[in-house]
Protein backbone atom coordinates (compact mmCIF):
# COMPACT_ATOMS: atom_id res chain seq x y z
CA UNK A 1 0.00 0.00 0.00
CA UNK A 2 1.20 3.51 -0.79
CA UNK A 3 2.47 5.56 2.11
CA UNK A 4 -0.19 7.80 3.58
CA UNK A 5 0.19 11.42 2.63
CA UNK A 6 -0.97 14.00 5.14
CA UNK A 7 -3.24 16.82 4.10
CA UNK A 8 -1.42 20.15 3.45
CA UNK A 9 -2.69 21.83 6.59
CA UNK A 10 -1.69 18.94 8.82
CA UNK A 11 1.65 18.61 7.05
CA UNK A 12 2.33 22.32 7.62
CA UNK A 13 1.98 22.06 11.39
CA UNK A 14 2.93 18.40 11.95
CA UNK A 15 6.43 19.28 13.13
CA UNK A 16 4.97 21.27 16.01
CA UNK A 17 3.13 18.23 17.36
CA UNK A 18 4.68 15.16 18.94
CA UNK A 19 4.28 12.13 16.72
CA UNK A 20 3.56 9.55 19.43
CA UNK A 21 -0.08 8.63 20.15
CA UNK A 22 -1.93 10.90 22.55
CA UNK A 23 -5.44 11.60 23.68
CA UNK A 24 -7.51 14.45 22.36
CA UNK A 25 -6.54 17.84 23.74
CA UNK A 26 -9.66 19.30 25.35
CA UNK A 27 -11.09 22.35 23.68
CA UNK A 28 -11.78 25.41 25.85
CA UNK A 29 -14.28 24.56 28.54
CA UNK A 30 -14.73 21.04 29.84
CA UNK A 31 -18.17 20.64 28.30
CA UNK A 32 -19.79 21.82 25.11
CA UNK A 33 -21.81 24.96 25.70
CA UNK A 34 -25.10 25.20 23.78
CA UNK A 35 -25.88 28.12 21.51
CA UNK A 36 -29.34 28.43 23.00
CA UNK A 37 -32.46 26.62 24.10
CA UNK A 38 -33.52 23.43 22.31
CA UNK A 39 -36.69 23.08 20.27
CA UNK A 40 -39.04 25.92 19.43
CA UNK A 41 -37.44 28.32 21.93
CA UNK A 42 -34.12 27.89 20.14
CA UNK A 43 -35.72 28.64 16.79
CA UNK A 44 -37.16 31.89 18.13
CA UNK A 45 -33.69 33.02 19.26
CA UNK A 46 -31.99 32.07 15.97
CA UNK A 47 -34.34 33.44 13.35
CA UNK A 48 -31.73 33.53 10.58
CA UNK A 49 -31.09 29.78 10.61
CA UNK A 50 -34.81 29.11 10.98
CA UNK A 51 -35.58 31.31 7.97
CA UNK A 52 -32.94 29.62 5.80
CA UNK A 53 -34.19 26.17 6.81
CA UNK A 54 -37.83 27.06 6.22
CA UNK A 55 -36.99 28.41 2.78
CA UNK A 56 -35.09 25.26 1.85
CA UNK A 57 -38.10 23.13 2.79
CA UNK A 58 -40.08 24.59 -0.11
CA UNK A 59 -38.52 21.64 -1.94
CA UNK A 60 -40.39 19.33 0.42
CA UNK A 61 -43.56 21.30 -0.24
CA UNK A 62 -43.27 20.52 -3.94
CA UNK A 63 -43.06 16.81 -3.17
CA UNK A 64 -46.03 16.98 -0.82
CA UNK A 65 -48.11 18.92 -3.32
CA UNK A 66 -47.47 16.33 -6.01
CA UNK A 67 -48.59 13.63 -3.57
CA UNK A 68 -51.76 15.40 -2.54
CA UNK A 69 -52.86 16.52 -5.98
CA UNK A 70 -53.22 13.04 -7.42
CA UNK A 71 -55.78 11.53 -5.00
CA UNK A 72 -58.80 13.62 -6.09
CA UNK A 73 -57.51 14.10 -9.64
CA UNK A 74 -57.80 10.35 -10.23
CA UNK A 75 -61.53 10.56 -9.40
CA UNK A 76 -62.41 13.62 -11.54
CA UNK A 77 -64.75 12.94 -14.46
CA UNK A 78 -62.95 15.61 -16.51
CA UNK A 79 -59.62 13.87 -15.94
CA UNK A 80 -61.04 10.43 -16.77
CA UNK A 81 -62.49 11.77 -20.02
CA UNK A 82 -59.02 12.83 -21.15
CA UNK A 83 -57.30 9.72 -19.75
CA UNK A 84 -59.78 6.80 -19.89
CA UNK A 85 -56.90 4.39 -19.26
CA UNK A 86 -57.38 4.91 -15.50
CA UNK A 87 -61.18 4.85 -15.55
CA UNK A 88 -62.92 2.38 -13.22
CA UNK A 89 -64.14 0.21 -16.10
CA UNK A 90 -60.94 0.25 -18.17
CA UNK A 91 -59.06 -3.05 -18.50
CA UNK A 92 -55.97 -3.02 -16.29
CA UNK A 93 -57.07 0.27 -14.70
CA UNK A 94 -55.54 -0.65 -11.33
CA UNK A 95 -52.12 -1.22 -12.87
CA UNK A 96 -52.34 1.94 -15.02
CA UNK A 97 -53.36 3.98 -11.99
CA UNK A 98 -50.43 2.55 -10.07
CA UNK A 99 -48.01 3.40 -12.91
CA UNK A 100 -49.28 6.98 -13.11
CA UNK A 101 -49.04 7.47 -9.36
CA UNK A 102 -45.73 5.69 -8.88
CA UNK A 103 -43.90 7.19 -11.87
CA UNK A 104 -43.01 10.29 -9.88
CA UNK A 105 -41.31 8.03 -7.31
CA UNK A 106 -39.32 6.28 -10.01
CA UNK A 107 -38.11 9.65 -11.31
CA UNK A 108 -37.35 10.76 -7.77
CA UNK A 109 -35.23 7.64 -7.24
CA UNK A 110 -33.11 8.65 -10.24
CA UNK A 111 -32.93 12.26 -9.05
CA UNK A 112 -31.79 11.31 -5.56
CA UNK A 113 -29.19 8.94 -6.99
CA UNK A 114 -27.51 11.76 -8.94
CA UNK A 115 -27.96 14.60 -6.48
CA UNK A 116 -25.15 13.39 -4.22
CA UNK A 117 -22.30 14.26 -6.58
CA UNK A 118 -24.06 17.46 -7.73
CA UNK A 119 -24.38 18.65 -4.11
CA UNK A 120 -20.72 17.83 -3.44
CA UNK A 121 -19.38 19.48 -6.58
CA UNK A 122 -21.54 22.58 -6.97
CA UNK A 123 -22.59 23.10 -3.31
CA UNK A 124 -25.78 22.28 -1.50
CA UNK A 125 -27.56 25.50 -2.37
CA UNK A 126 -26.81 25.53 -6.11
CA UNK A 127 -27.82 21.88 -6.43
CA UNK A 128 -31.24 23.04 -5.22
CA UNK A 129 -31.38 25.37 -8.23
CA UNK A 130 -30.69 22.47 -10.62
CA UNK A 131 -33.55 20.54 -9.04
CA UNK A 132 -35.92 23.50 -9.29
CA UNK A 133 -35.30 23.89 -13.03
CA UNK A 134 -35.99 20.20 -13.68
CA UNK A 135 -39.12 20.32 -11.51
CA UNK A 136 -40.49 23.35 -13.37
CA UNK A 137 -39.98 21.61 -16.70
CA UNK A 138 -41.81 18.50 -15.47
CA UNK A 139 -44.66 20.58 -14.04
CA UNK A 140 -45.11 22.40 -17.35
CA UNK A 141 -45.31 19.05 -19.15
CA UNK A 142 -47.91 17.75 -16.67
CA UNK A 143 -50.01 20.87 -17.12
CA UNK A 144 -50.00 20.53 -20.90
CA UNK A 145 -50.26 16.72 -21.14
CA UNK A 146 -52.53 15.54 -23.97
CA UNK A 147 -52.00 11.77 -23.81
CA UNK A 148 -51.64 9.26 -21.01
CA UNK A 149 -48.09 8.46 -22.12
CA UNK A 150 -47.16 12.15 -22.04
CA UNK A 151 -48.59 12.54 -18.53
CA UNK A 152 -46.68 9.50 -17.28
CA UNK A 153 -43.45 10.84 -18.82
CA UNK A 154 -44.09 14.31 -17.37
CA UNK A 155 -44.53 12.89 -13.88
CA UNK A 156 -41.27 11.00 -14.32
CA UNK A 157 -39.41 14.23 -15.24
CA UNK A 158 -41.03 16.15 -12.39
CA UNK A 159 -40.13 13.28 -10.09
CA UNK A 160 -36.43 13.70 -10.89
CA UNK A 161 -36.61 17.25 -9.58
CA UNK A 162 -38.64 16.19 -6.55
CA UNK A 163 -36.13 13.47 -5.65
CA UNK A 164 -33.22 15.88 -5.91
CA UNK A 165 -34.98 18.39 -3.67
CA UNK A 166 -36.04 15.78 -1.12
CA UNK A 167 -32.43 14.63 -0.82
CA UNK A 168 -30.62 17.97 -0.60
CA UNK A 169 -33.01 20.03 1.56
CA UNK A 170 -32.55 17.97 4.76
CA UNK A 171 -28.84 17.66 3.99
CA UNK A 172 -28.52 21.45 3.77
CA UNK A 173 -30.60 22.02 6.90
CA UNK A 174 -28.56 19.54 8.95
CA UNK A 175 -25.31 21.26 7.95
CA UNK A 176 -26.39 24.80 8.85
CA UNK A 177 -28.29 24.02 12.07
CA UNK A 178 -26.83 24.08 15.61
CA UNK A 179 -27.26 20.73 17.41
CA UNK A 180 -29.83 22.04 19.90
CA UNK A 181 -32.44 22.75 17.22
CA UNK A 182 -31.28 20.48 14.37
CA UNK A 183 -34.05 17.95 14.96
CA UNK A 184 -36.69 20.67 15.16
CA UNK A 185 -35.49 22.29 11.94
CA UNK A 186 -35.38 18.94 10.15
CA UNK A 187 -39.03 18.41 11.11
CA UNK A 188 -39.76 21.42 8.91
CA UNK A 189 -39.08 19.19 5.88
CA UNK A 190 -41.84 16.76 6.86
CA UNK A 191 -44.09 19.64 7.94
CA UNK A 192 -43.69 21.26 4.52
CA UNK A 193 -44.54 17.94 2.85
CA UNK A 194 -47.73 17.29 4.83
CA UNK A 195 -48.90 20.91 4.70
CA UNK A 196 -48.53 20.86 0.93
CA UNK A 197 -50.46 17.56 0.79
CA UNK A 198 -53.36 19.26 2.59
CA UNK A 199 -53.18 22.38 0.40
CA UNK A 200 -53.07 20.32 -2.80
CA UNK A 201 -55.96 18.16 -1.66
CA UNK A 202 -58.25 21.11 -1.04
CA UNK A 203 -57.17 22.92 -4.20
CA UNK A 204 -58.19 19.89 -6.27
CA UNK A 205 -61.32 19.53 -4.13
CA UNK A 206 -62.29 23.02 -5.26
CA UNK A 207 -61.15 22.87 -8.88
CA UNK A 208 -63.19 19.72 -9.57
CA UNK A 209 -66.19 22.04 -9.97
CA UNK A 210 -64.50 23.86 -12.88
CA UNK A 211 -66.00 22.62 -16.16
CA UNK A 212 -63.50 21.29 -18.68
CA UNK A 213 -59.90 20.23 -18.40
CA UNK A 214 -58.72 23.18 -16.30
CA UNK A 215 -60.28 21.35 -13.36
CA UNK A 216 -57.18 19.14 -13.29
CA UNK A 217 -54.68 21.22 -15.29
CA UNK A 218 -54.87 24.17 -12.89
CA UNK A 219 -53.67 22.16 -9.85
CA UNK A 220 -50.69 20.94 -11.88
CA UNK A 221 -49.93 24.54 -12.86
CA UNK A 222 -50.16 25.87 -9.29
CA UNK A 223 -47.37 23.55 -8.11
CA UNK A 224 -44.93 25.73 -10.06
CA UNK A 225 -45.48 28.68 -7.69
CA UNK A 226 -43.37 27.44 -4.71
CA UNK A 227 -40.70 26.28 -7.16
CA UNK A 228 -40.42 29.79 -8.60
CA UNK A 229 -40.19 31.32 -5.11
CA UNK A 230 -37.46 28.86 -4.16
CA UNK A 231 -35.50 29.50 -7.35
CA UNK A 232 -35.60 33.26 -6.81
CA UNK A 233 -34.44 32.96 -3.19
CA UNK A 234 -31.59 30.48 -3.63
CA UNK A 235 -28.89 33.13 -4.36
CA UNK A 236 -29.61 34.67 -0.94
CA UNK A 237 -29.09 31.44 1.02
CA UNK A 238 -25.70 30.96 2.72
CA UNK A 239 -23.37 28.16 1.70
CA UNK A 240 -23.12 25.20 4.03
CA UNK A 241 -20.08 25.82 6.30
CA UNK A 242 -19.28 22.11 6.13
CA UNK A 243 -19.28 22.19 2.34
CA UNK A 244 -16.99 25.25 2.40
CA UNK A 245 -14.58 23.49 4.77
CA UNK A 246 -14.60 20.46 2.50
CA UNK A 247 -13.47 22.70 -0.37
CA UNK A 248 -10.63 24.19 1.69
CA UNK A 249 -12.41 27.54 2.18
CA UNK A 250 -11.92 27.58 5.94
CA UNK A 251 -12.13 31.33 6.52
CA UNK A 252 -15.40 31.53 4.59
CA UNK A 253 -16.67 28.58 6.61
CA UNK A 254 -15.94 30.46 9.84
CA UNK A 255 -17.65 33.61 8.57
CA UNK A 256 -20.78 31.72 7.53
CA UNK A 257 -20.78 29.78 10.80
CA UNK A 258 -20.62 33.01 12.79
CA UNK A 259 -23.53 34.45 10.85
CA UNK A 260 -25.59 31.29 11.25
CA UNK A 261 -24.92 31.16 15.01
CA UNK A 262 -25.33 34.89 15.59
CA UNK A 263 -21.95 35.29 17.32
CA UNK A 264 -18.57 36.78 16.44
CA UNK A 265 -15.41 34.89 15.52
CA UNK A 266 -13.97 34.99 19.07
CA UNK A 267 -16.86 33.04 20.57
CA UNK A 268 -15.58 29.84 22.19
CA UNK A 269 -18.56 27.81 20.94
CA UNK A 270 -18.16 28.73 17.30
CA UNK A 271 -14.39 28.16 17.40
CA UNK A 272 -14.98 24.71 18.88
CA UNK A 273 -17.51 23.86 16.15
CA UNK A 274 -15.25 25.26 13.42
CA UNK A 275 -12.33 23.14 14.65
CA UNK A 276 -14.50 20.03 14.76
CA UNK A 277 -15.72 20.60 11.21
CA UNK A 278 -12.19 21.12 9.87
CA UNK A 279 -10.92 18.11 11.81
CA UNK A 280 -13.64 15.90 10.36
CA UNK A 281 -12.80 17.10 6.84
CA UNK A 282 -9.06 16.54 7.33
CA UNK A 283 -9.62 13.09 8.81
CA UNK A 284 -11.90 12.04 5.95
CA UNK A 285 -9.36 13.33 3.42
CA UNK A 286 -6.58 11.30 4.99
CA UNK A 287 -8.76 8.19 5.15
CA UNK A 288 -9.54 8.69 1.45
CA UNK A 289 -5.82 8.88 0.67
CA UNK A 290 -5.19 5.62 2.52
CA UNK A 291 -8.16 3.81 0.99
CA UNK A 292 -7.79 5.11 -2.57
CA UNK A 293 -4.12 6.01 -3.13
CA UNK A 294 -4.41 5.62 -6.90
CA UNK A 295 -7.14 8.27 -7.22
CA UNK A 296 -5.23 11.25 -5.82
CA UNK A 297 -3.50 12.79 -8.86
CA UNK A 298 -6.30 15.29 -9.51
CA UNK A 299 -7.06 14.12 -13.05
CA UNK A 300 -10.63 13.91 -14.32
CA UNK A 301 -10.45 10.11 -14.36
CA UNK A 302 -9.18 9.98 -10.78
CA UNK A 303 -11.88 12.36 -9.58
CA UNK A 304 -14.55 10.28 -11.31
CA UNK A 305 -13.20 7.07 -9.80
CA UNK A 306 -12.98 8.69 -6.35
CA UNK A 307 -16.62 9.71 -6.70
CA UNK A 308 -17.63 6.14 -7.50
CA UNK A 309 -15.54 4.75 -4.64
CA UNK A 310 -17.08 7.24 -2.21
CA UNK A 311 -20.50 5.69 -2.83
CA UNK A 312 -19.03 2.27 -2.08
CA UNK A 313 -17.34 3.64 1.05
CA UNK A 314 -20.80 4.03 2.58
CA UNK A 315 -20.82 0.24 2.95
CA UNK A 316 -17.32 -0.07 4.42
CA UNK A 317 -16.38 -0.55 8.04
CA UNK A 318 -16.94 2.70 9.90
CA UNK A 319 -20.01 3.72 7.88
CA UNK A 320 -22.10 0.69 6.95
CA UNK A 321 -24.11 0.85 10.18
CA UNK A 322 -25.20 4.39 9.31
CA UNK A 323 -26.05 3.46 5.75
CA UNK A 324 -28.13 0.56 7.04
CA UNK A 325 -30.00 2.88 9.43
CA UNK A 326 -30.64 5.51 6.74
CA UNK A 327 -31.95 2.98 4.21
CA UNK A 328 -33.91 1.03 6.83
CA UNK A 329 -35.69 4.07 8.26
CA UNK A 330 -37.00 5.02 4.84
CA UNK A 331 -37.98 1.42 4.07
CA UNK A 332 -40.11 1.06 7.19
CA UNK A 333 -41.53 4.56 6.79
CA UNK A 334 -43.00 3.61 3.42
CA UNK A 335 -44.05 0.07 4.34
CA UNK A 336 -45.97 1.47 7.29
CA UNK A 337 -48.60 2.31 4.67
CA UNK A 338 -48.84 6.09 4.86
CA UNK A 339 -48.61 6.82 1.15
CA UNK A 340 -51.17 4.12 0.41
CA UNK A 341 -53.55 6.30 2.46
CA UNK A 342 -52.49 9.55 0.80
CA UNK A 343 -52.63 8.27 -2.77
CA UNK A 344 -55.69 6.06 -2.54
CA UNK A 345 -57.63 7.27 0.50
CA UNK A 346 -60.93 7.71 -1.41
CA UNK A 347 -60.72 4.10 -2.58
CA UNK A 348 -59.88 2.90 0.94
CA UNK A 349 -62.82 4.82 2.42
CA UNK A 350 -65.07 3.38 -0.25
CA UNK A 351 -64.05 -0.06 1.00
CA UNK A 352 -65.23 1.03 4.47
CA UNK A 353 -68.69 1.86 3.15
CA UNK A 354 -68.47 5.68 2.94
CA UNK A 355 -70.33 7.61 0.23
CA UNK A 356 -68.34 9.54 -2.40
CA UNK A 357 -68.53 13.02 -0.84
CA UNK A 358 -67.75 11.64 2.60
CA UNK A 359 -64.80 9.75 1.12
CA UNK A 360 -63.33 13.05 -0.06
CA UNK A 361 -64.06 14.83 3.23
CA UNK A 362 -62.40 12.12 5.28
CA UNK A 363 -59.42 12.01 2.93
CA UNK A 364 -58.89 15.67 3.78
CA UNK A 365 -59.33 14.98 7.49
CA UNK A 366 -56.61 12.31 7.65
CA UNK A 367 -54.21 14.66 5.85
CA UNK A 368 -54.99 17.35 8.43
CA UNK A 369 -54.36 14.82 11.22
CA UNK A 370 -50.88 14.18 9.86
CA UNK A 371 -50.17 17.90 9.58
CA UNK A 372 -51.26 18.65 13.16
CA UNK A 373 -49.14 15.81 14.52
CA UNK A 374 -46.16 17.07 12.57
CA UNK A 375 -46.52 20.46 14.28
CA UNK A 376 -46.26 18.62 17.62
CA UNK A 377 -43.01 16.96 16.54
CA UNK A 378 -41.41 20.42 16.16
CA UNK A 379 -41.33 20.34 19.95
CA UNK A 380 -41.34 16.61 20.62
CA UNK A 381 -38.39 15.35 18.56
CA UNK A 382 -35.71 17.30 20.43
CA UNK A 383 -37.61 16.97 23.72
CA UNK A 384 -38.03 13.17 23.79
CA UNK A 385 -35.38 11.99 21.32
CA UNK A 386 -35.60 9.82 18.22
CA UNK A 387 -35.76 6.27 19.62
CA UNK A 388 -38.68 6.70 22.05
CA UNK A 389 -40.79 8.29 19.32
CA UNK A 390 -39.96 5.52 16.85
CA UNK A 391 -40.93 2.87 19.42
CA UNK A 392 -44.19 4.55 20.31
CA UNK A 393 -45.02 5.25 16.68
CA UNK A 394 -44.43 1.68 15.52
CA UNK A 395 -46.60 0.30 18.33
CA UNK A 396 -49.56 2.63 17.76
CA UNK A 397 -49.44 2.29 13.97
CA UNK A 398 -49.39 -1.52 14.16
CA UNK A 399 -52.30 -1.48 16.62
CA UNK A 400 -54.36 0.81 14.36
CA UNK A 401 -53.79 -1.42 11.33
CA UNK A 402 -54.68 -4.50 13.40
CA UNK A 403 -58.02 -3.09 14.59
CA UNK A 404 -58.96 -2.00 11.06
CA UNK A 405 -58.05 -5.42 9.64
CA UNK A 406 -60.15 -7.24 12.27
CA UNK A 407 -63.22 -5.05 11.71
CA UNK A 408 -62.98 -5.18 7.92
CA UNK A 409 -62.61 -8.96 7.95
CA UNK A 410 -65.88 -9.22 9.87
CA UNK A 411 -68.06 -6.52 8.35
CA UNK A 412 -66.83 -5.43 4.91
CA UNK A 413 -69.40 -7.65 3.15
CA UNK A 414 -72.27 -5.53 4.54
CA UNK A 415 -71.17 -2.06 5.66
CA UNK A 416 -74.67 -0.48 5.45
CA UNK A 417 -75.76 -2.73 8.31
CA UNK A 418 -72.60 -1.98 10.33
CA UNK A 419 -71.99 1.75 9.91
CA UNK A 420 -70.68 2.09 13.48
CA UNK A 421 -67.91 -0.40 12.80
CA UNK A 422 -67.11 1.46 9.58
CA UNK A 423 -66.65 4.70 11.48
CA UNK A 424 -64.44 2.94 14.03
CA UNK A 425 -62.18 1.97 11.11
CA UNK A 426 -62.13 5.59 9.99
CA UNK A 427 -61.25 6.71 13.52
CA UNK A 428 -58.29 4.32 13.66
CA UNK A 429 -57.06 5.59 10.31
CA UNK A 430 -56.98 9.03 11.93
CA UNK A 431 -55.09 7.54 14.90
CA UNK A 432 -52.60 6.05 12.47
CA UNK A 433 -52.05 9.38 10.71
CA UNK A 434 -51.68 11.29 13.98
CA UNK A 435 -49.10 8.80 15.20
CA UNK A 436 -47.23 8.70 11.90
CA UNK A 437 -47.13 12.50 11.63
CA UNK A 438 -45.48 12.78 15.05
CA UNK A 439 -43.00 9.91 14.71
CA UNK A 440 -42.26 7.92 11.55
CA UNK A 441 -43.09 10.87 9.32
CA UNK A 442 -40.36 13.36 10.34
CA UNK A 443 -37.70 11.14 11.96
CA UNK A 444 -36.66 9.14 8.85
CA UNK A 445 -36.03 12.46 7.10
CA UNK A 446 -34.12 13.90 10.05
CA UNK A 447 -31.78 11.07 11.06
CA UNK A 448 -30.07 10.23 7.73
CA UNK A 449 -29.15 13.89 7.33
CA UNK A 450 -27.30 13.93 10.66
CA UNK A 451 -25.54 10.56 10.99
CA UNK A 452 -23.00 10.44 8.14
CA UNK A 453 -19.43 11.87 8.18
CA UNK A 454 -18.97 15.05 6.17
CA UNK A 455 -17.21 13.40 3.23
CA UNK A 456 -20.02 10.86 2.77
CA UNK A 457 -23.01 12.86 4.01
CA UNK A 458 -24.34 13.71 0.54
CA UNK A 459 -23.86 10.13 -0.67
CA UNK A 460 -25.37 8.64 2.48
CA UNK A 461 -28.36 10.96 2.24
CA UNK A 462 -28.69 9.97 -1.41
CA UNK A 463 -28.90 6.29 -0.43
CA UNK A 464 -31.55 7.03 2.20
CA UNK A 465 -33.60 9.15 -0.18
CA UNK A 466 -33.28 6.54 -2.92
CA UNK A 467 -34.64 4.01 -0.44
CA UNK A 468 -37.59 6.30 0.24
CA UNK A 469 -38.45 6.70 -3.40
CA UNK A 470 -37.89 3.09 -4.40
CA UNK A 471 -40.14 1.84 -1.61
CA UNK A 472 -42.61 4.65 -2.26
CA UNK A 473 -42.72 3.48 -5.89
CA UNK A 474 -43.36 -0.11 -4.80
CA UNK A 475 -46.17 0.96 -2.44
CA UNK A 476 -47.79 3.13 -5.11
CA UNK A 477 -47.64 0.24 -7.56
CA UNK A 478 -48.91 -2.58 -5.34
CA UNK A 479 -51.61 -0.79 -3.34
CA UNK A 480 -54.40 -0.71 -6.00
CA UNK A 481 -54.29 -4.46 -6.73
CA UNK A 482 -53.73 -5.16 -3.01
CA UNK A 483 -56.89 -3.25 -2.07
CA UNK A 484 -58.84 -4.69 -5.00
CA UNK A 485 -57.88 -8.32 -4.38
CA UNK A 486 -57.36 -8.65 -0.62
CA UNK A 487 -59.50 -6.01 1.11
CA UNK A 488 -58.62 -6.21 4.81
CA UNK A 489 -55.40 -8.04 3.87
CA UNK A 490 -53.98 -4.63 2.96
CA UNK A 491 -54.03 -3.65 6.64
CA UNK A 492 -52.63 -6.99 7.77
CA UNK A 493 -49.74 -6.43 5.37
CA UNK A 494 -48.95 -2.98 6.78
CA UNK A 495 -49.50 -4.12 10.38
CA UNK A 496 -46.78 -6.75 10.02
CA UNK A 497 -44.26 -4.21 8.75
CA UNK A 498 -45.09 -1.75 11.54
CA UNK A 499 -44.40 -4.50 14.08
CA UNK A 500 -41.14 -5.38 12.34
CA UNK A 501 -40.10 -1.71 12.45
CA UNK A 502 -40.32 -1.80 16.27
CA UNK A 503 -37.95 -4.78 16.46
CA UNK A 504 -35.56 -3.32 13.90
CA UNK A 505 -35.41 0.03 15.72
CA UNK A 506 -34.66 -1.74 19.01
CA UNK A 507 -31.76 -3.61 17.46
CA UNK A 508 -30.12 -1.07 15.17
CA UNK A 509 -31.13 2.59 15.69
CA UNK A 510 -29.09 4.62 18.24
CA UNK A 511 -30.14 7.89 19.83
CA UNK A 512 -28.69 10.98 18.11
CA UNK A 513 -30.55 13.71 19.96
CA UNK A 514 -28.36 16.64 21.04
CA UNK A 515 -25.19 15.37 19.35
CA UNK A 516 -23.19 17.39 16.84
CA UNK A 517 -22.67 15.98 13.36
CA UNK A 518 -19.02 15.41 14.24
CA UNK A 519 -19.91 13.30 17.33
CA UNK A 520 -21.71 10.53 15.41
CA UNK A 521 -18.67 8.22 15.49
CA UNK A 522 -19.11 7.80 19.22
CA UNK A 523 -22.89 7.42 18.83
CA UNK A 524 -22.47 4.54 16.39
CA UNK A 525 -19.36 3.20 18.18
CA UNK A 526 -17.71 2.60 14.82
CA UNK A 527 -14.29 4.20 15.03
CA UNK A 528 -12.83 1.39 13.00
CA UNK A 529 -9.53 0.97 14.83
CA UNK A 530 -7.26 2.33 17.54
CA UNK A 531 -5.00 3.70 14.80
CA UNK A 532 -7.83 5.72 13.27
CA UNK A 533 -8.95 6.91 16.71
CA UNK A 534 -5.44 8.20 17.44
CA UNK A 535 -5.22 9.66 13.94
CA UNK A 536 -8.45 11.60 14.49
CA UNK A 537 -7.24 12.82 17.89
CA UNK A 538 -3.93 14.01 16.42
CA UNK A 539 -5.65 15.86 13.58
CA UNK A 540 -8.08 17.63 15.89
CA UNK A 541 -5.33 18.59 18.32
CA UNK A 542 -3.21 19.91 15.46
CA UNK A 543 -5.99 22.00 14.00
CA UNK A 544 -6.96 23.23 17.44
CA UNK A 545 -3.39 24.33 18.11
CA UNK A 546 -3.43 26.23 14.84
CA UNK A 547 -6.83 27.77 15.63
CA UNK A 548 -5.68 28.75 19.12
CA UNK A 549 -2.71 30.52 17.59
CA UNK A 550 -5.00 32.38 15.23
CA UNK A 551 -7.42 33.36 17.97
CA UNK A 552 -5.13 36.17 19.15
CA UNK A 553 -5.61 37.79 15.78
CA UNK A 554 -9.36 37.40 16.03
CA UNK A 555 -9.72 39.39 19.25
CA UNK A 556 -11.93 42.37 18.68
CA UNK A 557 -13.32 41.02 15.43
CA UNK A 558 -16.75 42.48 14.78
CA UNK A 559 -19.75 40.21 14.41
CA UNK A 560 -20.04 39.10 10.82
CA UNK A 561 -23.27 40.01 9.08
Amino acid sequence: MAEKKASPEIEHIESEIKSEPFTLIPLPGSERQPYGEPGLKGILTNKYVATCAAFATLGGAMFGYDQGVISITLTMDQFLERFPEVGPNAPGAGFQKGILTAMIELGAFLGAMNQGWIADKFSRKWSIMVAVIIFLFGSALQTGAMTFEMLVGARFVGGIGVGMLAMVAPLYISEIAPPEIRGTLLVLQELAIVTAVVVAFYITYGTRYIPGEWSWRLPFLIQMIPAIFLGVGIPFLPYSPRWLAGRGRDDEALQVLCKLRGVDATDERVIREWVEIRSEVAFCNEVSIVRHPNCQDGSYTSRAMLHVWSYLDCFRKGCWKRTHVGIGLMFFQQFGGVNALIYYSPSLFEGMGLKYEMQLHMSGVINICQMLACFWSLWGMDKFGRRPLLFGGASCMAFAHFIIAVLMSQYQSNWPAHSTEGWVCVAFLCVFMLTYGATWGPIPWAMPAEIFPSSLRAKGMAYATMSNWLNNFIIGLITPPLVQNTGYGTYVFFCVFCALSFVWTWLFVPETNGKTLEEMDSVFKDNSSRVETEQRARIEATIWAHAAGRSHGLEGTHQIT
